[in-house]
């Protein structure tokens, strides 16, 4: 009786080993990767029949493609694209390095390259330095790492030079530069003429009356500010008004930034009847910490901002404003960045675009009460 008891419960034993060996072959083979040979069995077709199909290749029937893609979805098939990606030495990722990612020109400029990178079946890995130029350098290397086909970088405010980007052109991967480069840099460039746009908002005011003018501007290591400094000074200089030192404010461009060069501008003694800033949200506190300190905008002090951000058009008095491009910016460069993968055009043959602003006349300058 023992010995059947214990028999019995061997028979149970190897039993359930069976059965837990069984589920776990199962649950082995169900978490295996689904191939592209998988999908070849279960319809008795060439793997290489599969492979076009999946990528959309018109020499496989509209029917057959469907069959396969059907199938592949409910086996849960998933494309390698590592493994494609060292075959093709490609990996239709390119890399966008940016200064910051709270502003409304950034995220313009952004929907501008993700528009012409998905037309052209491209990814996009986005970094930002978050003004740090250490972090700048850090996230090059990292991008370099990740093979991405092409960078697309906007610099930070103390980016001296671009050695943390020869790595890029070592390997011929193509880097453009947009809004805040190094002119005199080679290398393909998208930006706007800020002299211009600085003389016209400068031009702007002069023609309001406005006869002492302030320039509220950030840091001068940077094209886009000095470049805007420069046409702010020469239409002074061409309308025979004298520059003055104090009146050209150079601090950050956040809240508490603006807020502070406001406060300059109150504590000149001989208070300017204009101010141009390089920057609307600037532009924006600015305004309002003198509305509040009693000043009246435009009749006291005009202002003129930079970008076409949509705080401009809210806040009151609506501010007059250098209009950015910054979507058709994100477009050029993304197009000129996947013209050159593509074989099109050569990147050493007029590197630098240039990209239209312009003058957007509000109320906030008008101080002779029309446009």
């Amino acid at each position: 009786m023992l010995y059947s008891v214990i028999a019995i419960g061997c028979i149970i034993f190897f039993e359930l080993i069976l059965y837990l060996g069984q589920n776990l072959f199962l649950s082995v083979k169900q978490d295996k990767e689904v191939t592209i040979y998988d999908i070849a069995k279960r319809l008795n077709i060439s793997s290489a029949t599969v492979s076009r199909a999946l990528n959309n290749n018109p020499t496989v029937s509209a029917s057959t493609r469907k069959k396969i893609n059907e199938l592949a979805e409910s086996l849960g098939y998933r494309h390698n694209h590592f493994a494609s990606s060292l075959r093709l030495q490609k990996t239709h990722t390119i890399g966008v390095i940016l200064h910051e990612l709270n502003s409304y020109f950034i995220i313009s400029v952004l929907a501008g390259i993700e528009a012409i990178a998905r037309e052209s079946n491209y990814n996009l890995i986005i970094v930002h330095s978050a003004e740090n130029p250490d972090l700048e350098c850090v996230n090059a290397r990292n991008l370099f790492h990740k093979r991405v086909d092409g960078i697309i970088a906007s610099l930070s405010f103390e980016t001296k030079d671009l050695s943390h980007f020869k790595q890029f052109q070592d390997r011929n991967i193509p880097v453009v530069f947009f809004d805040r480069v190094i002119e005199q840099s080679d290398g393909a460039k998208v930006i706007i003429n800020n002299y211009q746009a600085g003389y016209d908002a400068t031009t702007h005011l002069i023609e309001q009356g406005c006869k002492r003018i302030a320039h509220v501007t950030s840091s001068l290591t940077r094209n886009v500010y000095s470049e805007r400094m420069r046409g702010y000074k020469q239409a002074l200089l061409d309308h025979k008004i004298k520059f003055d030192e104090k009146l050209l404010i150079i601090d950050g461009l956040k809240e508490e930034d603006a807020i502070r060069s406001a406060n300059r501008i109150l504590a000149v003694k001989n208070r300017p009847d204009g101010v141009f800033v390089t920057n609307d949200f600037c532009a924006a506190v600015i305004m309002q910490t003198l509305k509040d300190a009693g000043v009246r905008i435009p009749q006291d002090v005009a202002v003129v901002g930079f970008n076409n951000d949509n705080i401009g058009k809210v806040i009151n008095p609506k501010l007059t404003t250098i209009n950015y491009p910054g979507f058709e910016m994100g477009k050029v460069a993304a197009r000129s960045l996947i013209g050159y993968l593509k074989g099109l055009w050569d990147m050493s043959i007029g590197n630098t675009m240039v990209v239209k602003s312009e003058l957007i006349v509000r109320e906030s300058s008008l101080k002779k009460g029309k446009k």
